[in-house]
């Protein structure tokens, strides 16, 4: 990957920020974007300090031409893209009868709009260069998660997405990676939003036993450099996958005992 440039939304915190420094050290150019202009500026000069070349862009992906400018920024410092990663995400945790729409409507625009616009303009530089588009989603995203039914649709939506755009380009040499990590250390639980928009602001669930942001990225890297199609991190996302293949109703049943047990949990 040394040479390569790799485009990362949401790359202040979380998996976002230890892919950029991931990417980096690997001897890839990083372009990075978020919503937290000094953050970025601080992380920018940190990699540049380690010996890393780094350009960035103030993002929010919700906005289509942020993420345009993303991918301008890219091609007129480095004059091509080899990866994308739509990393920028965010959660929420009510229950469907509960939540206002907007907090949906919010969800949606971010972690599935913000991947259509920066796919949709990075696309022609990425089949260029036979280059990589990666959705990073969830377990969230394979099954249906009670009390995060907007994000659960969310990265169902982008799952469809990327595997549309795969096909659509089995000709062209496009590769494309949908990442599915489990449960990871970073504050993407403590910025979720409740029921009437606002931000949770304390993670219910126990991040110390959680894989972290850096294995994460390690893994991501690695599916990225040997071209795989899909990713799916931890023993429980993994048990998942196979579980809801064959027994999907008994699994029904244990997501929700699960979930029921973090702390203030919308049902029980």
């Amino acid at each position: 990957m040394k040479d390569k440039v790799v485009v990362i939304t949401g790359a202040t915190s979380g998996i976002g920020k230890a892919l950029a420094y991931e990417f980096a050290a690997k001897g890839s150019k990083v372009v990075i974007g978020a919503r937290r202009h000094e953050l970025l500026i601080g992380i920018a000069e940190d990699i540049k300090l380690k010996g890393g070349d780094v350009a960035y862009a103030a993002v929010d992906v919700s906005n289509e031409t942020d993420c345009k400018n993303l991918i301008v920024t890219a091609v007129e410092r480095f004059g091509k893209i080899d990866v994308l990663i739509n990393n920028a995400g965010i959660s929420m945790r009510a229950l469907f009868d509960e939540v206002d729409l907007s907090v949906i409507r919010k969800l949606m625009e971010v972690n599935f709009w913000g991947t259509v616009y920066c796919t949709k303009y990075a696309l022609p530089f990425l089949l260029k260069e036979k280059g990589s588009v990666v959705g990073v989603s969830s377990v969230a995203g394979i099954k249906g998660l009670p009390g995060r039914t907007g994000y659960s649709a969310s990265k169902f939506a982008m799952k469809g997405l990327m595997e549309s755009i795969r096909i659509e380009n089995l000709k062209k040499g496009l590769h494309v990676l949908m990442a599915y990590p489990g449960f990871t250390s970073s504050n993407i639980r403590n910025t979720s939003l409740t029921a009437d928009g606002s931000q949770q602001g304390e993670s219910p669930r126990d991040e110390g036993k959680m894989m972290t942001a850096e294995d994460v990225a390690a893994h991501i890297y690695r599916a990225v450099k040997h071209r795989k199609n899909s990713l799916v991190l931890t023993t429980q996302g993994k048990l998942t996958v196979w579980i809801n293949k064959f027994c999907p109703n008994w699994l029904d049943k244990m997501v929700y005992r699960e979930m029921a047990k973090e702390a203030d949990s919308p049902f029980k």
